[in-house]
């Protein structure tokens, strides 16, 4: 009998190439795809909810995919967490409708993005955050953030390379919190991203935060449609896709 599963994946991205699979270099695609072809002796296609690039971690990366077994999801996650050999953890497996597609049924996805903001770098987790060492303006950066929440055109926020029809997208969540004295959280929970979208965003945030510009200027970023118009790309390590939504 063919099945549908739904697989809610966590991984460390640290030393993979991202998430889409690739022909010589080890990605998360490419890693799950060969355990499960193992498992259910058969060859298994995953469809994620999107790409993460190179260095990006997930907490709740989604995956689809059909296959002919009697297997059941509890018995297919066993497996699968005892044959990995990479930092790959399977956190849930579940059968869903056969209509169902792990990127054209999400109808959100929640990104977040740490900063370690303070003087000395970390010496533990530093694969996990950004190093900021001069202090952040959270006010200003929050003042940013309300500029970006809604329905907006993000090409001034996009690196080339990713085919889409639109670059207009919806956020429906953009702020900055403080974790504790040194650390920073960025939370974007959007109905899509484009490709490099958050930390350009990011690295944009801490522009404003050191006062190289205003509120307003990230206004006329915003509506430039120029990505030369924003600041650099921030690293990819303090970058996590927290879960991925559905109706």
């Amino acid at each position: 009998m063919i099945q549908t599963f739904k697989l809610t994946i966590e991984y460390d991205g640290t030393r993979f190439f991202g998430w889409q699979r690739q022909t010589d270099k080890p990605t998360i695609q490419g890693a799950m795809e060969q355990v499960l072809s193992r498992i259910l002796n058969q060859p298994v296609t995953l469809a994620g909810s999107g790409r993460t690039d190179a260095g990006v971690h997930a907490r709740g990366q989604v995956a689809s995919f059909c296959a002919e077994t009697g297997m059941d999801p509890s018995t297919l996650k066993k497996g699968i967490n005892r044959l990995m050999k990479h930092p790959i953890v399977l956190k849930d497996c579940a059968r869903v409708p056969d209509d169902f597609h792990a990127r054209f049924s999400a109808v959100s996805k929640e990104y977040h993005y740490y900063v370690l903001n303070r003087e000395v770098p970390c010496a533990i987790g530093r694969d996990y955050i950004w190093h900021v060492h001069r202090p952040l303006d959270l006010k200003t950066m929050n003042q940013c953030c309300q500029a970006i929440c809604g329905t907006h055109d993000f090409k001034s926020f996009e690196n080339a390379g990713s085919p889409r029809q639109s670059t207009v997208r919806t956020v429906f969540v953009a702020r900055m919190d403080r974790l504790d004295n040194d650390r920073l959280i960025f939370k974007i929970r959007a109905d899509g991203f484009l490709k490099n979208m958050v930390r350009n965003l990011m690295g944009t945030l801490v522009d404003a935060g050191h006062a190289k510009i205003t509120p307003r200027m990230f206004e006329r970023i915003l509506s430039g449609r120029n990505r030369s118009l924003a600041g650099a790309k921030a690293p990819a390590r303090g970058l996590i896709l927290n879960q991925v939504n559905y109706d």
